[in-house]
């Protein structure tokens, strides 16, 4: 299994509406959501949840990262792919965690250097219900019931 390419960025930012009126005005991207100290933009031709995120660096404590980047993600093609992922991660010890986040299944990952990184599956937008809860607990056994373990994700999809 092999990702289908890099979805998002997400940076630690000292202003997130500054760094968002730079990346309106040198890009093109637009906001799509804010939400406190995070503000998410795309591509106006994009039809993904966003091309970039960017969160407000806090002061970190002495060892920890300020800003900088935060994750890279990783699109796969089905959430059987994503389990693979999951299950080939937790075995190299790179898994850190994961999230059901409404519009995608995630798991998050330390690379050698301790670099984050996301692989992540996003729900087609036919079956996207935005009533579905979001920032919950990962059930990738129920989304697959759901849905199907083999149904390409958004970038994949008929939609693509």
């Amino acid at each position: 299994m092999a990702t289908i390419g890099m979805k998002h960025a997400v940076l630690w930012v000292t202003d997130p509406q500054a760094s968002a009126t730079f990346y309106e005005q040198a890009l093109g991207l637009e906001i799509k959501t804010s939400r406190g100290d995070a503000v998410f933009m795309s591509s106006p031709d994009s039809d993904t949840d966003h091309d970039l995120g960017l969160f407000r660096a806090a002061s970190p404590p002495p060892g920890q990262r300020g800003v900088g980047l935060y994750h890279i993600s990783w699109e796969v093609a089905t959430l059987q792919d994503l389990a693979a992922a999951k299950e080939r991660l937790t075995a190299m010890g790179a898994y850190v965690g994961e999230n059901n986040h409404g519009v995608s299944r995630s798991i998050y990952c330390h690379d050698p250097d301790g670099i984050e990184f996301e692989v992540m599956w996003e729900v087609p937008l036919d079956l996207y219900d935005p009533a579905d809860p979001e920032n919950v607990a990962l059930d990738l056994e129920a989304d697959m019931a759901r849905w199907g373990a083999d149904h390409p994700g958004r970038g994949v999809g008929p939609t693509a």
